[in-house]
C-alpha cells in the first residue's frame, strides 16, 4: 500500500524542492511527467559520495510521487566515458596490464579477473544497481554507450558541430592561457593526455574539446584501430559531414561520414547540457566539483540553450565522508560503497542519513563505534514518531527513510538495540544457539523465540563486528577465574561481588541486570539501589566506574568491554558465578 507522507505540510528541504520542481515542470512541460536526473560513472567502485548524486533527486522524486504526480528519475550511466586511470586496490586488476586500456570507453575495458560481467562498466554498475534496489530507489537507467553507439544522439551531435563556433565562444570566456599547473581542491582530475589533446582547459580542469587543424571541435572519435580517444580531428566538411581524424596513440587515421558514424561522443561540457535538453531534465543536483566558476554545470547553463533546452534546478551537494575521511574519490579505490554500508546497516538508517541533511550539508557515514550511537539516535526517533512527540521535520525525514511512495521497506520485526546485538554477536562468535539464548533473556515478558525476529539487524551488527572491529578489541571471556586478582581484593571489593552474585537470579534480564550493576555501589555506600543521581554524592559515579572495571577484568581481562548487563547475560549465570566467586 502506498505511503501517504506527512511531510507535504512541513518545511523540510525535500518538500521545498518538490514544490519548486513541480512548479517548474508545469511551466516547461505541462501535463508531462516530471523528469529528475542523476549521472554516475562506473569508472571504479561507486562510493557513498556518489550515492548522494542519486539520493538527492530520488527523495525529491519520491515526494512528488507521494503527491500523485508522474515522475521519471533517470540515472545516466556514463559508461561511454574514457577509461581515465586504473583505480587503486581493485581485486583482480594488474595495474600495469590495465593501463594499456586507458583512453578506451569504459565498456571496452575488460572486467577485473574473476568477474562474471562482460566489461569494466557493467562490473561496477551491477553492485550499485543491487544496492539501489535494497534502498528502494526507483529509476530508469540509461547507458550512454547504448545511446551513442546506436545513433540516438546523431542529430544532437551534428547540431553541436554546426554550432561549434557558438560553443567555442562560450567556453573561451572561461579558458586560461595555459593548463593549470596544480589541481585545486574540488576539481575534477584531468589526464595529461587530455591536456595535450586540448589547446585549453576549462577553469575546473574538465576537457572541453580539441583545437586542431580543423579548428575547435566538441566531439571526440574513438579510434577505429586501438579504440582510444587520443584522436585529433584534422578536417571536417559541414555539407557532407565527412570527418577525418588521426590517432596520436597508434597513428591510425580514417575519414568517416559523421551522419553515419557512431563511435565517438561529445566532450563532457557539451554532452551534459545536450542531455538536459534531450531528456527535458527539470531537476539534477551537482557536486561542488562541477559547480565552481567555469566548470561543467555553470558553463552547461549557457550551452544548453544551443540545444533549445534550459538548465535544471539543482542544488550543489556537499561531500559525504566516512570516519576519518573528509572526501572520497572512486579513482583512488578502497573507498566504501553503498554495498559496504548496507552490509552493516539497514537501508532505513542509510536513507535517513541522506534525508535528514540538506544537500549542502556534509555528513559522515560511520563504520566505527559511531554506528552504535547513530542506531541509538535512530531508535529514539522511531519511538518519538510512534508516540507522536517527534518534530514535523524529523517525522518527514523518518517517513522518507522507512519507505517510499510504493510502500514501506522490509524491516526487522523486533528491532533490538544495535549495540546489544553487536555485543551478543561479539561474545558468541557466530554460535546462533548461544545468541538466541542471550537475546531471549533480554525481556523475559516477551522472549525472542527465533533469531529471524531480530533479522536483518542482527546480521548487520554481526557483520560490523566481524569486519570493522579490530581483533584486539574483540571480547574473549576468561576460561578460568583470575585467582590472583580475586585473592588481592579487599573486603569492600569482595562484598561488591557478593552483592552482585546474590542478586543475579532475581535480576536476570537486561533491565534487571542494569539496575543491579548500577545499584551495588549505591548499596555499599548506604543508599537505596533505587536512588537517583540527584540523591547521590559525586563519588558514587567514581565507585561505579571502579566496580565496572573490576568486573571487566574478572570476566574478559580488560578495563572495558560490551555493556555489562549484556555481557553478564552472554556469559550465563553459572559461568559468571564461577568467574566471580571470591
Amino acid at each position: 500500500m502506498p505511503i501517504v507522507a506527512q511531510s507535504t505540510e512541513t518545511t523540510d528541504w525535500v518538500s521545498r524542492f518538490a514544490d519548486e520542481v513541480i512548479e517548474e515542470s508545469e511551466r516547461r512541460a505541462p501535463g508531462k511527467p516530471v523528469v529528475v536526473a542523476s549521472g554516475l560513472s562506473p569508472s571504479g567502485p561507486i562510493h557513498l559520495g556518489n550515492l548522494r548524486e542519486v539520493m538527492t533527486p530520488h527523495l525529491v522524486a519520491d515526494e512528488i510521487r507521494r503527491r500523485g504526480h508522474q515522475v521519471r528519475h533517470l540515472i545516466s550511466w556514463d559508461d561511454y566515458d574514457r577509461y581515465r586511470k586504473v583505480p587503486e586496490g581493485i581485486a583482480g586488476v594488474d595495474k600495469k596490464a590495465w593501463e594499456e586500456h586507458i583512453g578506451k570507453p569504459l565498456t571496452s575495458v575488460p572486467a577485473p579477473k574473476g568477474s562474471s560481467y562482460p566489461n569494466w562498466a557493467e562490473h561496477f554498475k551491477a553492485a550499485m544497481i543491487e544496492s539501489l534496489a535494497e534502498l528502494g530507489v526507483e529509476f530508469d537507467g540509461i547507458s550512454q554507450t547504448e545511446q551513442y553507439t546506436s545513433g540516438v544522439y546523431r542529430e544532437q551531435i551534428l547540431h553541436a558541430i554546426k554550432h561549434r563556433g557558438d560553443i567555442d565562444a562560450i567556453l573561451d570566456q572561461y579558458r586560461t592561457k595555459k593548463a593549470p599547473a596544480k589541481k585545486q581542491q574540488g576539481q575534477k582530475p584531468v589526464d595529461e593526455a587530455e591536456l595535450v589533446a586540448a589547446e585549453g582547459s576549462g577553469a575546473a580542469g574538465e576537457d572541453d574539446g580539441s583545437s586542431g587543424t580543423a579548428g575547435y571541435f566538441p566531439y571526440k572519435p574513438y579510434c577505429g584501430n586501438c579504440e582510444k580517444d587520443l584522436t585529433t580531428v584534422t578536417s571536417y566538411d559541414d555539407d557532407s559531414t565527412e570527418l577525418t581524424y588521426a590517432c596520436t596513440a597508434c597513428g591510425f587515421s580514417e575519414t568517416v561520414r559523421l551522419s553515419e558514424f557512431n563511435r565517438g561522443k561529445l566532450v563532457w561540457k557539451v554532452d551534459w547540457p545536450m542531455r538536459w535538453a534531450y531528456e527535458g531534465v527539470v531537476f539534477e543536483p551537482s557536486g561542488v566539483d562541477h559547480s565552481s566558476p567555469g566548470s561543467s554545470f555553470q558553463v552547461g547553463g549557457q550551452i544548453v540553450g544551443i540545444f533549445g533546452g534550459k538548465q535544471p534546478i539543482g542544488p550543489m551537494y556537499a561531500f559525504v565522508g566516512i570516519s576519518g575521511m573528509a572526501k572520497m574519490s572512486s579513482s583512488k579505490g578502497g573507498v566504501p560503497t553503498p554495498a559496504d554500508a548496507l552490509q552493516i546497516m539497514e537501508p532505513q538508517l542509510l536513507r535517513w542519513l541522506y534525508a535528514r541533511r540538506r544537500p549542502n550539508q556534509s555528513f559522515k557515514v560511520a563504520f566505527d563505534q559511531e554506528i552504535q550511537r547513530l542506531y541509538d539516535e535512530w531508535d529514539r526517533l522511531d519511538a518519538k514518531v510512534a508516540d507522536g512527540s517527534a518534530l514535523p521535520a524529523d517525522v518527514a525525514a523518518h517517513a522518507r527513510a522507512v519507505g517510499t511512495a510504493a510502500g514501506e521497506l522490509p524491516r526487522t520485526p523486533r528491532p533490538l538495540p544495535y549495540r546489544t546485538l553487536a555485543s551478543v554477536a561479539d561474545i558468541t562468535a557466530g554460535h546462533e544457539d548461544q545468541a538466541l539464548r542471550i537475546l531471549s533473556e533480554l525481556d523475559p515478558d516477551q522472549p525472542l523465540t527465533s533469531l529471524d525476529e531480530a533479522r536483518p539487524r542482527y546480521d548487520k551488527a554481526e557483520a560490523w563486528i566481524n569486519t570493522h572491529v579490530p581483533a584486539d578489541q574483540r571480547t574473549i571471556v576468561r576460561d578460568e577465574p583470575d585467582a590472583e586478582l580475586l585473592k588481592s581484593l579487599d573486603e569492600p571489593g569482595r562484598e561488591s561481588l557478593r552483592l552482585l552474585l546474590d542478586g543475579l537470579a532475581d535480576h536476570w534480564s537486561l533491565d534487571g541486570l542494569t539496575h543491579l550493576v548500577y545499584g551495588v555501589p549505591k548499596v555499599q555506600a548506604g543508599f537505596s539501589a533505587d536512588a537517583t543521581p540527584k540523591e547521590l554524592p559525586p563519588e558514587i559515579k567514581t565507585a561505579q566506574r571502579s566496580f565496572f572495571a573490576l568486573l571487566y577484568h574478572l570476566l574478559v581481562g580488560r578495563d572495558t568491554g560490551p555493556r555489562l548487563p549484556t555481557l553478564l547475560l552472554a556469559v550465563g549465570q553459572d559461568r559468571v558465578r564461577a568467574l566471580l566467586a571470591a
